[in-house]
């Protein structure tokens, strides 16, 4: 678990709050297109107000906006200055490395207001990260570096630990807050958005995070444990192929030891999540993703001896299971109706 220390605290409560989104990391937008199915709470309960108990919430993310051009940049430029509101920033995609190569640059985000020039991420991230009062990393590719970090990239990418140090703490002593996944679920983004809001109303303790600086109690458990087909692993029913509602480890599933809440929690609305409707989980809530889960679809290794080491029991338990089941089914004697000519005269 992460240390709590403490640095240079702003005063709480914070009454209004910007959120500073940059979306310019080497990615994909798919993290801010899945930040709007999220319902618990949604963008709107926090922009609009609609959530009591939480500061006022100025939400800037280039997707999103209305504002474009400059107008846009000029809350960016302002927080680097030291000019705005206590902000939170969330990075979305890969921090390139700007320093394996002589010349250009591998991702930018608006220009400087006197040369003109691009102004790149990680040079945002300089200005911003200082000054934060907190900071989330959106999604496997900025906490972790995701699929743009595999071995070889010429990017020389990484996830934001790995650029601000894994100790790193905000003015408010505030970790690196990952929020992993390819692309993030929704909810699980939206909640911690907005744990961070009630801790700058002073209304929460500082956010619990786990080793890998992730919120513990969202990233706890296995997909595993928490899902719908785990009964099937049990009991040795293995399907073989796809369309099944057998469980999917054989295929190549790695929830038995993936960190993962979205077999429980479904994707949007409570509905769907990859082996909810079939799909195999590929670890991408995981710092070793994509790396270490490839080639996806084979068998885990792991799960060759564990599925072998079920199967010596589970169809025993399996069938065990169905005779006591069928005996269940049935009522108990002194329940059923008896004709005359039985035993025990028809009750009334």
């Amino acid at each position: 678990m992460c240390s709590q220390e403490k640095a240079d605290r702003q005063p709480l409560p914070i009454s209004e709050i910007e959120v500073l989104w940059i979306t310019a990391g080497l990615g994909c937008d798919g993290d801010t297109i899945a930040a709007t199915a999220a319902t618990q709470p949604s963008i709107e309960d926090i922009v609009l107000g609609a959530l009591p108990w939480i500061p006022k919430v100025h939400f800037h993310n280039p997707f999103l906006a209305s504002e474009v051009g400059d107008d846009f940049m000029a809350h960016f430029h302002a927080a680097a200055e030291g000019k705005s509101r206590p902000f939170i920033l969330v990075l979305e995609g890969s921090v390139p490395n700007e320093k394996n190569k002589k010349v250009g640059y591998w991702a930018s985000f608006g220009t400087d207001r006197t040369t003109g020039q691009p102004i790149t991420t990680c040079e945002w991230i300089d200005r911003l990260a200082p000054k934060a009062w907190a900071i989330i990393a959106a999604g496997t590719c900025a906490t972790y570096g995701g699929i743009h970090a595999m071995e070889g990239n010429p990017t020389g990418c990484m996830g934001l630990p790995d650029y601000l140090g894994w100790k790193w703490r905000s003015i408010a002593g505030i970790p690196i807050v990952c929020v992993p996944g390819c692309p993030v679920q929704p909810d699980n983004f939206m909640e911690t958005l907005l744990y961070l809001l009630t801790m700058a109303a002073g209304r929460a303790p500082i956010i619990p995070l786990d080793e890998c600086l992730r919120p513990a109690w969202l990233f706890g458990s296995t997909l595993h444990e928490g899902c719908d087909r785990g009964g099937y692993y049990e009991q040795a029913q293995f399907a073989e192929e796809y369309g099944s509602p057998l469980c999917i480890v054989k295929l190549g599933c790695w929830g038995p030891v993936v960190q993962c809440n979205v077999g429980k929690r479904g994707w949007m609305g409570g509905i769907g999540g990859c082996p909810n409707v079939g799909g195999i989980c590929i670890g991408c809530t995981m710092p070793g993703f994509p790396d270490k889960f490839m080639p996806f679809m084979n068998q885990p290794p792991g799960s060759l001896l564990s599925s072998a080491a079920v199967q010596t029991y589970g169809r025993a338990i399996h069938a065990l299971r169905r005779f006591t089941q069928a005996s269940l089914n049935k009522e108990p004697i002194w329940r059923q109706k008896m004709s005359s000519s039985g035993n025990q005269n028809e009750m009334a």
